[in-house]
């Protein structure tokens, strides 16, 4: 004989976990695909988008972050460089260092896909959904907020 759990809810938590981590996965892939990183790797788009959200860095500073070793992350930022996406400025504290950052080039094709995959976003709920669905995808965006917060 099968025992059930004293509380179907406490079961229920693990299914509605995989649930949500498959549809989020789905959804990001859904979002990349909005987005024209044309010859860049998965990579050096995370090297982009690090140098975004946390600003200057050197190379030995973006490896670490990225667990790479310093070799291949001066190999990426070589191509960043090539393309026009970063650029850098000797350390003023150590010049035998190079911080990098991302050029205004960089920074406006970051606002361009943002804005490429909101508005992929905004037209697929508003196609997809009526009314009253998109006001439960406003509630449940309450319930995401309160996984996600500290």
């Amino acid at each position: 004989m099968i025992r059930q759990p004293a509380n179907p809810d406490v079961a229920r938590a693990p299914a509605l976990a995989e649930e949500l981590r498959i549809l989020i996965g789905r959804l990001k892939r859904r979002l990349r695909e909005q987005m024209n990183p044309g010859e860049l790797t998965w990579s050096q788009v995370s090297v982009l988008a690090r140098l975004e959200r946390d600003g200057p860095a050197t190379v030995t500073a973006l490896a670490k972050a990225e667990g790479m070793r310093p070799q291949s992350m001066g190999t990426t930022v070589s191509v960043l460089e090539a393309a026009g996406l970063v650029c850098g400025v000797a350390d003023p504290n150590d010049g035998r260092q190079t911080i990098l950052s991302l050029t205004a080039a960089c920074r406006e094709w970051i606002r361009e896909g943002r804005a490429a995959r909101q508005d992929w976003l905004s037209r697929t709920i508003e196609a997809r959904l009526d009314p009253r669905e998109r006001d439960e995808l406003a509630a449940a965006l309450g319930l995401l907020r309160r996984l996600v917060e500290d």
